[in-house]
């Protein structure tokens, strides 16, 4: 059974080892964590968020934060999303950002989650589409320049359900 606990300190070096190069680094991070090589001090920054780690009864598999993206009242993002290699493509990934979704509604009381994830980036987007998110309707892509290339984020959205009393 998946379940979310919020991340520690002490997560740092795992969560850290799950990305296994430069170019990994880049595609998770978008540069925001500064350059390569990963340190748990740049790490730190995530303790600015609010960061989650995942686990199962195998161990802790997954990572990912929400913050406020100053966007629209009930809006959260989440970023940072990344899953112990040795156990991606199970939907471990997908189940994770579920309950990061039902926590994001239910105890914090969000509207409208958000995230962004690279167009090139096949295997995140069928995780992220099975996890709930949707194209983002009227959020222009953003452009970030990663080892002399050009890569496209685009924006995906899930919205809380609404009760409509039908």
């Amino acid at each position: 059974m998946i379940k979310i606990r919020s991340y520690t300190s002490g997560d740092a070096g795992t969560v850290i080892s799950w990305c296994r190069d430069e170019t990994e680094f880049y595609l998770w991070t978008a540069g925001v964590l500064g350059d390569w090589p990963l340190t748990a001090e740049k790490f730190t920054f995530v303790e600015s968020l609010i960061p989650f780690i995942a686990f199962d009864e195998s161990g802790p598999f997954g990572f990912f934060t929400l913050r406020d993206p100053g966007k629209a009242p009930g809006e959260l993002r989440i970023g940072f999303v990344i899953v112990d290699p040795k156990r991606r493509g199970a939907g471990l990934g997908s189940g994770m950002l579920r309950l990061g979704i039902e926590r994001a509604f239910g105890c914090m009381g969000a509207e409208r989650v958000t995230l962004g994830v690279f167009e090139s980036n096949a295997a995140a987007l069928r995780c992220y589409k099975a996890a709930g998110f949707r194209m983002a309707e009227n959020e222009p892509p953003e452009y970030y320049s990663i080892h002399g290339r050009v890569l496209k984020c685009v924006g995906l959205a899930a919205e809380k359900m609404r009760n409509t009393g039908e």
